[in-house]
């Protein structure tokens, strides 16, 4: 619990130095949707500080932990295991901070960390290059949309109904700043990707052409025909991808054409966390670099001939003019980068493919299950560790009475995209090396009754 010193006097002044009469005024930007505006409901207006954890205490043992119960969330977080050294090594003193240092040179240690995991991230997605790592997945798509108009020269994007709507939603935050231009429809319950309507779309306006993959309903497409069609209008392709472990199976975007890669890299070395922090991947072709948002770490050799690291790229608004900066990031999610480089290290390229392998098989299992209750109807022809399953009633009800009988049965539609009521019944299960048969008959019994 933090402790804030201030007194009434003390805010005052502070209120006085920036202008406001309020702390109220502070907000006025915030949307009055957005804001609370009662009580918070079950909390005192003061308490002691005892009382107040216990209270708190309370509260949070009324969640359901991951680790508690049969688990298949997923939509963008993922739970993998996590071997033990992950958190032992990340916890060394000369690692734990969140930030590439401010005189990068005399780390070198931090430095070298962040090249080999520049050359994992790079390998995995399939491209020439890749940065120091952003802050989550959905702001590195944004930066990648960013990227492709500073590229490009335009303003028209075309983000796939397949992409993850809190990616969508970060994308228009942003784009209300910058004036981009996102084509965007809600997805349809439907097998096939959006790949055929994106290839109509594609014209001499558009900067780039975003999907997810797989993407948000499990779906695996080939993106080869989207990116030669991008590439013979003079637009990139951006391809995101919030399950890293997939590629330990599927081809990377690289070789399917991507000019640029993005992702969450939470699914490796990083737990769930409640949500995090998180570790945004971001990856190109070479001759893009320059115009890549954060870090970038090179080697080199130093007086002395010997192999260095070095801060090679560092085009951010407090290192150059804030006009000539490709982005207003501030640091990279350097611990969470540590985590995902020793857990990659410890798998290696075999590991990684037998995880993967462990993930699909696990899946299908799953799918074969859960598709064969009654009022279920399997959405996906194709899928790695998640898939949609059509249900005979509304997914958020379902989901919502599934975790009061002690099983976290999946993400409805409903709960990612609730202005879409065509996409009520619509469920996304994950299934990852964490899931027992055992829990893949415990939600199937449960949809048992549950659809009754």
């Amino acid at each position: 619990m933090r402790y804030l010193p201030l007194t009434d006097i003390d805010r005052s002044a502070m209120l006085d130095v920036v202008g406001a009469s309020s702390i109220d005024d502070l907000f006025v930007d915030v949307p009055a949707e957005a804001r609370l505006s009662a009580k918070i409901a079950g909390l005192p207006d003061h308490a002691s500080e005892l009382a107040v954890e216990r209270h708190m205490g309370k509260l949070a043992r009324q969640n359901l932990s991951a680790g508690d119960a049969p688990f298949f969330l997923g939509a963008g977080a993922y739970r993998h295991h996590v071997p033990a050294s992950v958190d032992h090594l990340i916890q060394r003193g000369e690692f734990l901070t969140a930030y590439t240092p401010y005189q990068p040179e005399i780390a070198q240690g931090t430095l070298q960390v962040l090249f080999e995991f520049q050359t994992q991230v790079a390998r995995l997605f399939g491209c020439d290059v890749a940065n120091a790592s952003m802050y989550d997945g959905s702001t590195a798509c944004w930066e990648a949309i960013g990227m492709a108009r500073r590229i490009t020269k335009r303003g028209k994007a075309l983000l796939s109904n397949g992409l993850h709507p809190h990616y969508v939603s970060v994308a228009r935050t942003m784009a209300k700043f910058t004036g981009d231009d996102l084509v965007y429809r809600t997805p349809e319950c439907d097998g096939e990707s959006d790949g055929v309507e994106l290839l109509r779309e594609i014209d001499r306006d558009t900067s780039c052409v975003v999907v997810q993959y797989p993407d948000i309903l499990g779906r695996i497409s080939d993106l080869s025909s989207i990116a030669e069609k991008a590439h013979e209008a003079g637009a990139l392709l951006i391809v995101v991808v919030t399950e890293p472990v997939a590629l330990g199976a599927l081809k990377s975007p690289g070789e399917m054409g991507a000019d640029i890669v993005v992702g969450e890299g939470q699914s490796i070395g990083v737990g769930l966390q409640f949500g995090g922090p998180y570790l945004g991947l971001f990856a190109c072709k070479s001759k893009y670099v320059r115009q890549m948002p954060g870090r970038l770490c090179g080697e080199t050799v130093d007086a002395a001939g010997q192999r260095g690291f070095v801060l090679t790229l560092s085009t951010r608004e407090q290192h150059i003019r804030r006009e000539k900066a490709t982005s207003n990031i501030c640091t990279n999610s350097g611990l969470c980068a540590l985590a995902f480089s020793i857990h990659m290290t410890l798998l290696g390229e075999a590991g990684l493919r037998e995880l993967a392998e462990i993930n699909h098989a696990r899946a299908c299992e799953a799918a074969d299950i859960l598709s064969a209750v009654p009022g279920v109807r399997l959405l996906n022809e194709s899928f790695f560790n998640e898939f949609t399953l059509v249900l005979s009633k509304d997914a958020r009800e379902v989901a919502r009475t599934l975790a009061e009988r002690g099983i976290l049965g999946g993400v409805s539609l409903g709960r990612l995209m609730p202005d879409a009521p065509e996409l009520a019944n619509g469920l996304i299960v994950a299934v990852t090396e964490m899931t027992t048969s055992e829990d893949i008959r415990a939600l199937a019994d449960a949809l048992k009754e549950v659809l009754a």
